[in-house]
């Protein structure tokens, strides 16, 4: 009797060579860094001091999502750390995701254990359990002990739910927290308007220097993508698919992740349609399929009137599409309608204000406020940031 198994799976894969090159949180080398030398040397240049065991500036970087922010900011701290080493200094460097580590705690728990080695410290930084005052004094402890420098990248530090430890790090040194290490902190924020809203003496110890990272153009996705090409076998991809993602990438967004989504969707679908070549119009489906599973994963475990109030802002993009934004009370009135479709109470308006903040923490919608003058007051108005076709599809496919 056959193996059931031998023709159930397929043992080699015919599109992909190497897939992690696509997945989004694959660092890639040196060589897969493309169009952002001139942000990679500003940003070294503001941290050169360190390898000489001097004070690095403390940097701010804006930029919208997927303009390889983290990436340099990574790529740079740890050539500092390298070059560091070869000049006889001991430097490191901490990466701390704000969007997870939103509390003061968390973060000063992720960086301590980060650069800690308790076989030569003794020193023991466990999970929770500790007050953040003792989390800070085994972090100064820690790095007056092993080292002479240290960077501590801050990645969405938007999301921290306060300054505090913004206040901590920058003024360590100066405040007498730490003796014999000098420490930096690179800022990385997609709100440019972040700065606005920090307090005055932490805006001034950190913002010594700001970078903005544009959006990147077709060219420049096209390099990147060039560069992740052999994630491919030889000869699979059209030698049009890679040109037609980076301008439909470009056009949209210019945003680097999204355009490797829609390169890995597009093998995806060549492999499920058993096709022996990546095709053109396979970008097309790929980049719908890319914008969905993001939106799905981005309001996954959401409220259903989290959604309902979402569903509400699709319907007024849709059909009045050259509006830029609804007032609340706008979105309010729809949202209403499809609490009486969907047979549910609806919530007050305040509560409505409340989970339109919370999307627009998500940065899944945009605010601004507006002034009507003194017949109106003051208004805020809502805009989606996503596609409101996808928006609409993602909310009502299990309803």
């Amino acid at each position: 009797m056959p193996n059931a198994s031998d023709d159930l799976f397929t043992r080699e894969d015919p599109i992909f060579a190497n897939k992690e090159l696509l997945e989004i949180n694959h660092l890639p080398g040196e060589g897969r860094i493309v169009g952002r030398d001139d942000e990679i040397s500003n940003l070294a240049t503001a941290v050169n001091p360190a390898i000489f065991g001097q004070s690095p500036s403390n940097v701010l970087i804006y930029g919208k999502t997927g303009t390889g922010k983290s990436l340099c900011a990574k790529y740079v701290s740890q050539r500092l750390v390298d070059t560091a080493e070869e000049e006889g200094v001991k430097a490191m460097f901490a990466y701390v995701d704000c969007a997870q580590d939103t509390t003061e705690t968390q973060a000063v728990q992720t960086i301590a254990d980060s650069v800690n080695d308790p076989a030569v410290t003794g020193i023991k930084v466990p999970d929770k359990g500790l007050s953040t005052s003792t989390y800070y004094k085994r972090l100064w402890r820690i790095l007056d002990a092993l080292y002479d420098v240290v960077l501590i990248i801050l990645d969405e530090i938007d999301k921290l739910s306060d300054d505090d430890i913004l206040m901590q790090l920058s003024r360590a040194g100066e405040a007498g927290k730490i003796s014999g290490c000098k420490l930096g902190v690179i800022g990385i924020s997609n709100k440019i308007q972040y700065k606005d809203r920090m307090d005055e003496r932490v805006k001034s110890s950190l913002c010594e220097r700001e970078f903005v990272f544009p959006p990147y153009d077709a060219n420049q996705l096209r390099d990147i993508m060039d560069a992740r090409s052999d994630a491919f076998r030889d000869g699979v991809l059209d030698p049009s698919t890679i040109p037609r993602a980076a301008a439909l990438a470009a056009r949209e967004h210019g945003d680097a992740r999204k355009a490797i989504d829609i390169l890995r969707y597009a093998g995806e679908i060549a492999q499920s349609m058993g096709a022996s070549t990546v095709k053109e119009n396979f970008v097309t489906q790929a980049r719908q399929r890319a914008e969905t599973d993001r939106f799905r994963e981005l309001i996954r475990g959401s409220t259903p009137h989290s959604r309902y109030v979402l569903q509400a802002l699709a319907i007024l993009s849709l059909s009045n599409q050259q509006q830029d934004g609804f007032r609340t009370s706008r979105v309010y009135e729809v949202y209403e309608n499809i609490c009486r479709q969907q047979g549910s109470d609806s919530l007050s308006l305040r509560r409505v204000r409340d989970l339109l903040k919370e999307h627009a923490f998500l940065d899944i919608i945009e605010q601004s406020k507006h002034s009507g003058g003194s017949a109106e007051g003051s208004y805020t108005k809502h805009q989606l940031l996503e596609d409101p076709d996808v928006v609409k599809d993602v909310l009502t496919e299990d309803v």
